[in-house]
C-alpha cells in the first residue's frame, strides 16, 4: 500500500515536472519567434506586458530591439525609460545609471525626468563598492546625488538623497581610517611607514575633522611620531621629539580624558628624556669642535694642512 502511494507520488511529481519543461519551452518557443518575425507593436506590445509581469529580462531585450526603430514620441519615451528600469531590476546598474542619464538629457521636458536623474544617481549609489575596494565610484555617487539635490530642491527625493549621501561618506571615511591603520599596522619601526602613518592620520583628520575616529587616530600619531623619532638616525632625532611633543599637547588638549591618555603620557615623558638627553650629546660635540678649533688657532701650532707639516 505503502509503495503504491509512493509510486502515484512520484508520477504527479514526474507529470509536473514535464508540464513545467513544456510551458518552459514554449514560452521560449513564443519569445523567440516573436524576436525574429514579430512587427514593433508586436513586440511593444510585448514587452510591455513582460515588464509588468515583473520579467525584465525578456522586456529588456525587447525594448532594446524597437527603441532605435521608434523616432520621439510618447512611445519612443516609454521605451527607453521602462529599458532602464529593466536593466536596474536586473542589478545591472552601471547600464542603468547611462540609461537613467540618457533618458534625461534626452527628455529633460519630460514628467519623468526628475524621477530619471533620480534613479540615475540612485543606480550610481548601488553601484559603489565594498569601502575596502576603489572609491571613484562612490565619489561619483555622491557628486551625482548631489547635483539631483541641487537641480531639484524641492523634490521628495531629496531626504533619500541626503541620507545616501551620508553613508556615502560613512564608506570614505571607514576606508580613510583603514589606510591609515594599515600604514601603522605595518610600520614595524619602519620609517617610511611611519612617516606614512603619521601623514595619512594628518590628511584624515583634515578630511573628517568630526570623525568617530579621530581621538583613536590622534592617539596613533603621536605613538608613530614617537617610533619615527626613535628609529631615526641621532642628528635627525632631537627635531622628530618635538614634533612628536606638538602632537601629544594638540591630543592632551582635545582628549583630556580619553583612554588612550596614560600611554601617550609615558612616551611624552620618555621623549622629553631623550631631547634633554640628546640636548647635553650636542652641547658636548659643540664644546669638543669649539676645543679643537682653538687648539687649531693657536700661534705656532702646525695643522696637518700645512705642507711643512707633511715633510716633516
Amino acid at each position: 500500500m505503502y509503495l503504491c502511494i509512493l509510486m502515484r507520488k512520484n508520477s504527479i511529481i514526474s507529470n509536473l515536472c514535464w508540464l513545467l519543461v513544456l510551458i518552459t519551452f514554449t514560452s521560449c518557443s513564443k519569445f523567440s519567434k516573436l524576436q525574429k518575425s514579430g512587427t514593433d507593436e508586436e513586440k511593444y506590445q510585448a514587452a510591455l506586458e513582460y515588464y509588468g509581469k515583473a520579467d525584465y529580462y525578456k522586456a529588456g531585450i525587447l525594448f532594446e530591439e524597437i527603441a532605435p526603430t521608434l523616432k520621439g514620441g510618447a512611445e519612443s519615451e516609454l521605451v527607453q525609460f521602462y529599458n532602464a528600469y529593466c536593466q536596474y531590476h536586473q542589478g545591472m546598474y552601471n547600464m542603468s545609471q547611462f540609461l537613467f542619464k540618457k533618458f534625461y538629457d534626452t527628455y529633460a521636458r519630460s514628467d519623468k525626468a526628475q524621477e530619471a536623474l533620480f534613479m540615475h544617481a540612485f543606480s550610481l549609489y548601488k553601484d559603489s563598492p565594498p569601502y575596502n575596494l576603489d572609491q571613484t565610484n562612490t565619489m561619483t555617487a555622491i557628486s551625482a546625488l548631489q547635483d539631483f539635490i541641487n537641480t531639484y530642491p524641492e523634490s521628495p527625493f531629496n531626504e533619500e538623497c541626503t541620507r545616501y549621501i551620508l553613508e556615502l561618506r560613512d564608506k570614505l571615511e571607514l576606508k580613510a581610517y583603514e589606510k591609515a591603520r594599515l600604514y601603522y599596522k605595518i610600520s614595524d619601526f619602519n620609517l617610511y611607514s611611519l612617516k606614512s602613518a603619521v601623514v595619512a592620520i594628518e590628511n584624515f583628520r583634515k578630511d573628517f575633522p568630526d570623525s568617530k575616529y579621530n581621538e583613536e587616530l590622534a592617539f596613533l600619531r603621536v605613538d608613530a611620531q614617537y617610533n619615527y623619532a626613535k628609529s631615526s638616525l641621532t642628528y635627525k632625532q632631537k627635531e622628530r621629539f618635538e614634533e612628536m611633543n606638538k602632537y601629544y599637547v594638540q591630543f592632551v588638549d582635545k582628549y583630556p580624558n580619553s583612554k588612550f591618555l596614560k600611554e601617550a603620557e609615558r612616551q611624552y615623558t620618555d621623549s622629553q628624556k631623550e631631547i634633554e638627553r640628546l640636548a647635553v650629546m650636542e652641547k658636548q660635540i659643540q664644546e669638543m669642535k669649539d676645543k679643537a678649533k682653538e687648539k687649531s688657532e693657536e700661534p705656532g701650532r702646525v695643522t696637518t694642512s700645512d705642507p711643512s707639516s707633511e715633510e716633516k
